[in-house]
This record gives C-alpha cells, sequence and structure tokens, in this order.
C-alpha cells in the first residue's frame, strides 16, 4: 500500500511521538512516588529485596521515583536519552521481579518486562533528531 511505504520518511516523528507518549505517563506515573515522600520511599525501596539488596530502601526508593518521573522527563526532551533508557530498564526489570514474587505471574509482569523491551530497543535506536542529544 503506497501511503504506508512513505510513512518510513517520518521515522523521527515516530520516535518523538514514542518518546513524549512514554516520557508522559512515567512522569504520571512516578511523579506521585516521588511526593510521597520517605514514608512512601520506603516502602518502594523495599522491592530491592528481590534481588537480595535489604539496606537503605529510602534510597532506592527515592531512585525508583526519580527514575520514573525525570527519566520520563529526558525521554521527553531526549537528554541524557540512553542512560536514561538503562535506568529505565533496571526499574522495569525490579518491577517486573516483584509482580513475579507476588505470584501475579507472566500476566501481572507483563507490563513492566514490555516497557523494559522497548527501553532496550530504544537505547539502539536513539532519540531521533528531534531531541537535545541530537543538537
Amino acid at each position: 500500500m503506497a501511503i504506508l511505504d512513505n510513512l518510513g520518511k517520518y521515522r523521527n516523528t515516530g520516535l518523538l511521538l514514542i518518546r513524549l507518549g512514554l516520557g508522559i505517563m512515567f512522569i504520571i506515573h512516578g511523579f506521585p512516588k516521588l511526593a510521597g515522600g520517605p514514608s512512601g520511599w520506603t516502602g518502594l525501596g523495599g522491592s530491592m529485596k528481590v534481588i537480595g539488596i535489604d539496606f537503605l530502601p529510602i534510597f532506592w526508593g527515592f531512585m525508583a521515583a526519580a527514575t520514573e518521573t525525570f527519566g520520563g522527563f529526558l525521554l521527553i526532551v531526549g537528554l541524557f536519552f540512553r542512560p536514561a533508557c538503562i535506568l529505565l530498564i533496571f526499574t522495569m526489570i525490579i518491577a517486573a521481579l516483584v509482580h513475579f514474587s507476588k505470584g501475579d505471574g507472566l500476566q501481572g509482569a507483563s507490563h513492566a518486562i514490555e516497557l523494559g523491551i522497548v527501553f532496550f530497543g530504544l537505547i539502539f535506536i536513539g532519540p531521533g533528531k528531534y531531541s537535545v542529544d541530537k543538537k
């Protein structure tokens, strides 16, 4: 179909849409965690027990909340894009492992796994030309 064949020239527009959509959703998802303060961070950071880390839960919780919130912003603007994707992958791995540890199975962990795969792919693709990193 000719109209669909021509969409390839809008690759960078597609990357921008992906960055905007994921970035906005991560800010919406992460900001309440960040705003939750130390008590919320402690609970969130307790998730690190799934990989045997049970010290400084307040730090790990803050890092997870900050990664989701500021990582979302960095995705949107395309700044430090690949490092942000790496941090988001780590966060999604922990999220998936938490779901598995709760007995949620693949169905419960699928959202985190899918996002981790997307971020992994984006590391290779890069942010595209409509980004601060490209300027």
